[in-house]
């Protein structure tokens, strides 16, 4: 007869929770990667069944976790990120770069906008 034990010593490292996109910030990316690369280069994705410790922040605030793609279709196709064959395609590293820039500008943008619309106070600067 042959007995097991599992221990997930869960008080020590702690099950990781879903990472589940805020809808209100994903449909900010959307609209912010539509007009920055054309709406027709946006792809949804299917839900995953990974791990991410970005999930853990996105307990304390609302978050929104995106891939940036880096195919180069004149090439062969990627190898996972997890691989030792992956190569990243620095080309495309402006494109991520730019595109969380101008996510973060509009968003301060655009919730500035919504607090002066809210309140009677103005901002000089």
């Amino acid at each position: 007869m042959c007995n097991a034990t599992v221990d997930f010593i869960e008080e020590e490292k702690p099950f990781f929770p879903p990472t589940v996109n805020d809808k209100a910030l994903h449909q900010f990316f959307k609209n912010v990667s539509g007009d920055m690369l054309g709406i027709e280069n946006y792809v949804e994705m299917q839900p995953l069944m990974g791990s991410e410790d970005f999930s853990f922040y996105q307990q304390a605030i609302p978050g929104h976790f995106s891939f940036v793609g880096m195919q180069n279709k004149a090439r062969s196709p990627m190898a996972s990120p997890h691989s030792p064959y992956f190569e990243v395609n620095e080309e495309l590293l402006p494109y991520g770069a730019s595109l969380h820039a101008s996510m973060a500008t509009r968003y301060l943008l655009e919730l500035k906008a919504s607090t002066l619309n809210k309140s009677n106070k103005r901002d000089e600067l």
